[in-house]
Formats: structure tokens, C-alpha cells, sequence
């Protein structure tokens, strides 16, 4: 049985629960995090884009040092007036004022007449209204020496009364499926909203994590349907006598932005190093120094960027954007036509991509080593996210660079631990099972290159060795316990640490005797010649042992090693509570017969005939054709050439 697949599976399945639940949690965008994840990589691909060309537009700000020099916020509308005159005597296209006119004019005398006659109930006071300044008709006459376009926002209460400036026409079925809506809408009063030949809304909504990435190119306030102010502004910039529904876009005269799902206009963010090439300070107008031909044929975007109005908004390119330069923002993506669009298709798309990662990511974990399967799936989230900013940049496709990736990244990181947690497991496991077994260095093998073992069962050719004590029982009989089991402590310390030493496997220790066992659990070159040289080795430290005094004294009898090579079925043999990697056959019942004929052979180290086949020629001589319990007919046994034979002469090597 391979290990790795069992590890591969465990890792393949747990990176599939986490796949099913980070997916699940992706397709509802649980907490919103699909969303701000994919709005925020978005943003960065937005900022790395071209900048656009500027669009005819300038900005004219009633900035800090304007109030300083004019008065502070709120102005009186005559106040406002002066200005806007000063921006028209300038010919702009249209003068586009970024604020809300809201209810009639408090500040101005006529006003203040207007008030104090109602509240006194003076006819004569209210007689002095129309021949004192009146702000609302100082700014109307302002606005209406150029085309203007006014703003408006949404109310929470149904306005009846409210009337909308620009005509809309709807060609076909409408796609909206979730436009900004409200209940009805505030605008200027009728004093202003007749001379303007546009309103729009100046109300922005940021996204969940309070970054303003949109503003509305319609929004519906009751029954009403309501553009906003970047889209006014170019429309009457143009020329159109309307805007235009059609196939999911907003026409406006030469100009066209798709609606999407929710009838906004997703910005390109421009930074505060760009704002100051296309804003002039209101007080250079208002103090008669404006730059030639600074406004000529242009949009003059009027607001204000000072901290004092609080018109700022955190947008994806600076933290306190002037709503102002926001909605010059949209009005220099609407002239690019370079639009950002998220067509409804593409939460479907995203969907199937983010299966498919994670998919593609656990067969690399099932099929591909741990370091391959990282490489392969780092190169396919990369593969969608460079897809995703090329659709972003070439086809204005805002494609999520990032959810997808990170749900494929879940379940191979999931997968991948998981693999890592099993292996560190079994080879844990492998460690307890072989520690006592085999050599430190073959346990780190094993532990290395689990998939190199068959612990399932196999059929190998092994070479057994078993050992014994002579006389044994007689000496537990006369010897001391304390005594005889730190001799045989050290007896077997000994023995093991031989066979450790020539690659074999100690398989287990029963009474006085050894049962060790070469080529197994791995492959081990040589493993005849091997274990002869273990047998000699075993001989020769026993015989050490057995002239020390502790050893002397309890008459430790020498050691007899009987051995034979042959085919054997190895594996784990037990049950649930009990399993025991060992070997079963021929060649280990034979190498047991083999160690208590040394008895009769006179010899100490007996070596059976598959053994002797597979040494070199030389290494050991024939003792005796004997009788093996098990095999039929007689069983050549060999003793290494060097050893004592009775009714012989020893041979020793050169």
C-alpha cells in the first residue's frame, strides 16, 4: 500500500470540506467580505490604469482661504450670486453647482422683510419685501445668464411637490434590478429650479467600508426618476434635450455609461496631486484675477473643499476626497468612455471560477507533491488575476481579481496543512513502530519516504537470523533475578545494536532469543552476505561478554545462530489492538530449525542453503545433509568457512 495516497486522500478531503464551506460563504458573501475584498482589489487595479485624459472641466472651489477672504460658511445666496456671475462672465459651457439649495432664500434683506412681516403681522413691512435685495432672484438672474444644472437628494418622505427638470425617455424593458430609491426627493426652490435647465443628485453613498466608489447616474424618488449630477452636466455640456434608457445604457447626448444592476457609475478615483491642474480658488474670481481662458467652453464645477462645509468623503484614492472633485471624477469617466462595468453576468462567472480553482487546486494536491501542488496553484490563481486586470483594463470588465483566487487558496492551504498534519502523523507513527525495530538512520528513511513501505503486505525475499543462549534454562534455574536480568539487559543491548549496525531488522525478542530479519522493511543490498557478517559479529561479542566476571559467574552459555534466505510474505499481521510488522515462510521456519541443530552439528553458526547460494564463493563450507521438520527429503546446512567443523579442519580465510 502507497502512503501517500491515503495522505493525499485525507488531504484532498479536508481541503474539500473547507472548499464547500469558504465557496458557500463566497456565493452569499457572508459579512460582505466578497464584496469588499472585490471592491478593494479593484481599487488597486484602478489606480495601476493609464490616468484618463482630463475631460473640459474646471473646478471652482469655495476653499478655506475663500472664506477667509469672503466670510465665513453658510454664504447668503446674493453672496452666491456674485460668484456664480463671476463664473458666468467667464462663458462656460454650463456652471454645474455641487450643493443643495434647500428652501427659499433666509439670509437675504427681502427675506428677513419677508419673515419679520409674518411673524408681526406687518403689511407694511411685507409692502418693503419686493423693493429690498432678494438673494433667490439675485442667483436666479445669476444662473440664468448660463446654462445650469442644480442638485437635489433624496428624502425619506414622499415629496409630492417635487418636480424634476430633465426629461427622460425609456426605450425597452428596464434592467434595474436594484437602483438607489427613496421615497421622494428635495430640490431647490421653484425660484431657482426655473431657471435651471438641469437637476441632478449631489447625494453620494459610500460602500460598505465607507469608501465612495460610485455615484448615481439615476436614482428613483417615488415615482420619479432622477439623474444624477455628473450625468446632468454632461448632457447640457453636449447639448441633450433629454437622457435616453436604452439596452441597459444612459444616453446622453454624444456620450453613454451602461446602468448595471444598480444605476450607478463606478468611478475612476483621481488623487489629490491631480486635483490642483484643474480647480481654481473662488476668491481669485470673486477678486477679479481669474487665469485667461480658464473656464471658456468648459464645465465650471462649483463646491467647496473646505473642512469647515464638511463635504468630504473617503474615496479609493485619497481619505478626504471634496464631494466636489468626486463628481469631477465622474464626469471625466463619463467623457473617457472608458467606463468600469460589472455586467450582472459576471457574479456568475466569478461563481463558477472560484469552484473551479478550488477544484483544479485540490487535484494538484492529490497528484503533485506538496511544493509541485503550491507552484501550480499560485500559477492558476495568477493566471485569474492577471486575466481579471487585463479584462479590467481592456474591456473596462470589472471581473473580481481576488475572491476567486482566495477561495481556490483556501482549499489548497487547507489541503496542503492537512497533507502536512497527516504525514507528520504517520511518520510519527512510523517512528513508534520502528524505533525498536531498526537502525535510527533506517527509521528516518522510513519516515522520509513513507510510500517506500508496504506495511499492507508483500511478498520479498528476506534473510531471517535467530539467535539463542545454550544452556539457558538451566542457568535461570541457579542464577540470581537481579543478576540475570542485567546481564541479559546488556546481552541483547548488544545484539541489537549488531544488527542495527548491518542493516538488519531486530523483529523481536522471546526469552533468550533474537529474531532479526534483512531486507526488510526496506531494500538492503547484499543482505545475505550481510547477515553472515551480523552472525560473525554476534558470535564473536557473546564470547566477549561471556568472559567478563558478571557473565561468568551466571555460566552464560555461548550463543547459537542458525540463518536462511528464501521468499516471505511481510506486512502487518494482527488485530485492531495488537498489529505486528513481521514475516512469514519457509526461510524463517527453516533459519529457527537451523539455530537448534547447532546442537547436534557441533557448530555455532548454521547457515541454510539459500543463504549459501546467494554468498560469494568461498564464504562458507557444507557441514551436513540433515532432516528439516517441514521440508521433505534432506536440507545441505553450511557453517562459515572459517569455523571448527567436527571430524574436520577448520579453513581460514586469507
Amino acid at each position: 500500500m502507497n502512503l501517500n495516497a491515503p495522505i493525499r486522500s485525507f488531504a484532498v478531503r479536508s481541503g474539500a470540506v473547507a472548499l464547500l464551506c469558504v465557496f458557500t460563504a463566497f456565493g452569499l458573501d457572508a459579512w460582505g467580505l466578497r464584496e469588499r475584498l472585490r471592491e478593494t482589489a479593484l481599487d488597486a487595479i484602478l489606480r495601476a490604469a493609464p490616468p484618463l485624459a482630463a475631460a473640459p472641466l474646471t473646478i471652482i472651489d469655495i476653499d478655506s482661504a475663500t472664506l477667509a477672504r469672503h466670510g465665513a460658511w453658510p454664504w447668503s445666496r446674493s453672496q452666491m450670486a456674485r460668484l456664480v456671475e463671476k463664473i458666468a462672465a467667464a462663458r462656460p459651457s454650463i456652471i454645474v453647482i455641487d450643493m443643495l439649495f434647500a428652501g427659499p432664500d433666509r439670509l437675504s434683506p427681502a427675506a428677513v422683510a419677508r419673515a419679520l412681516a409674518e411673524e408681526a403681522g406687518r403689511t407694511d413691512i411685507a409692502a418693503l419685501a419686493p423693493t429690498l435685495p432678494d438673494g433667490d432672484a439675485a442667483l436666479a438672474a445669476a444662473l440664468a445668464l448660463r446654462p445650469a444644472a442644480l442638485g437635489a437628494v433624496l428624502e425619506n418622505v414622499a415629496t409630492p411637490d417635487f418636480v424634476p427638470v430633465t426629461p427622460l425617455l425609456v426605450e425597452g424593458p428596464g434592467r434595474l434590478r436594484d437602483p438607489w430609491h427613496a421615497a421622494g426627493a428635495a430640490g431647490p426652490p421653484e425660484t431657482l429650479r426655473d431657471v435651471a435647465q438641469g437637476l441632478g443628485l449631489v447625494a453620494i453613498a459610500s460602500d460598505r467600508d465607507g469608501v465612495v466608489r460610485r455615484v448615481p447616474l439615476i436614482a428613483i424618488a417615488g415615482d420619479v426618476v432622477l439623474p444624477g449630477l455628473a450625468i446632468e452636466a454632461v448632457r447640457l455640456h453636449d447639448g441633450a434635450s433629454a437622457l435616453v434608457v436604452a439596452d441597459g445604457e444612459l444616453l446622453a447626448g454624444m456620450r453613454s455609461a451602461p446602468l448595471g444592476t444598480d444605476g450607478r457609475l463606478r468611478l475612476r478615483a483621481s488623487a489629490p496631486e491631480t486635483w490642483l491642474g484643474r480647480t481654481v480658488p473662488a476668491y481669485r474670481l470673486l477678486d477679479g484675477m481669474p487665469a485667461p481662458g480658464a473656464l471658456d467652453g468648459r464645465i465650471a464645477l462649483l463646491g467647496s473643499s473646505a473642512v469647515e462645509v464638511g463635504a468630504l468623503r473617503r474615496t479609493a484614492a485619497a481619505d478626504a476626497a471634496p464631494t466636489v472633485q468626486i463628481q469631477a471624477d465622474a464626469v471625466t469617466t463619463l467623457f473617457s468612455g472608458a467606463i468600469p462595468n460589472r455586467p450582472a453576468i459576471l457574479g456568475p462567472v466569478e461563481n463558477a471560477g472560484a469552484l473551479a480553482l478550488g477544484v483544479l487546486a485540490l487535484a494538484a494536491v492529490l497528484l503533485a507533491a506538496p511544493l509541485i501542488a503550491s507552484a501550480l496553484g499560485g500559477l492558476l490563481f495568477l493566471a485569474w488575476g492577471s486575466g481579471a486586470a487585463l479584462l479590467n483594463h481592456g474591456a473596462n470588465l470589472m471581473l473580481d481579481p481576488a475572491g476567486p483566487p482566495l477561495v481556490g487558496a483556501v482549499a489548497l492551504g487547507v489541503g496542503l496543512v492537512a497533507g502536512f498534519a497527516e504525514t507528520e502523523r504517520r511518520e510519527r507513527h512510523l517512528r513508534r513502530r520502528f524505533e525498536q525495530h531498526l537502525a535510527p538512520a533506517v527509521v528516518a528513511r522510513i519516515a522520509a519516504t513513507p510510500a517506500a513501505l508496504k506495511l499492507g503486505g508483500e511478498v520479498r525475499e528476506i534473510t531471517a537470523l535467530f539467535t539463542d543462549v545454550e544452556g539457558f534454562t538451566a542457568m535461570t534455574e541457579r542464577a540470581a533475578p537481579d543478576a540475570l536480568v542485567k546481564a541479559l539487559d546488556r546481552y541483547f543491548d548488544t545484539l541489537t545494536e549488531i544488527v542495527f549496525a548491518h542493516g538488519g531488522m531486530c523483529d523481536k525478542i522471546v526469552g533468550d532469543a533474537v529474531h532479526a530479519f534483512f531486507n526488510m522493511p526496506l531494500d538492503l543490498d547484499d543482505h545475505a552476505g550481510k547477515a553472515l557478517a551480523c552472525a560473525r559479529a554476534i558470535r564473536a561479542a557473546s564470547e566477549r561478554l561471556r568472559t567478563e566476571p558478571e557473565f561468568a559467574a551466571l555460566g552464560f552459555g555461548r550463543t547459537r545462530i542458525g540463518m536462511e534466505t528464501g521468499r516471505a510474505i511481510v506486512g502487518d499481521v494482527g488485530g485492531r489492538r495488537k498489529l505486528d510488522y513481521t514475516a512469514h515462510g519457509m526461510a524463517i521456519n527453516t533459519a529457527a530449525r537451523l539455530e537448534v541443530a547447532n546442537k547436534d552439528l557441533g557448530t555455532s553458526i548454521c547457515v541454510g542453503p539459500g543463504t549459501a547460494a546467494r554468498l560469494p564463493a568461498g564464504a562458507v563450507r557444507p557441514v551436513a545433509a540433515i532432516a528439516v521438520r517441514g521440508v521433505s527429503g534432506t536440507v545441505q546446512v553450511y557453517a562459515p568457512v572459517e569455523d571448527p567443523i567436527p571430524g574436520s579442519e577448520p579453513v581460514w580465510p586469507n
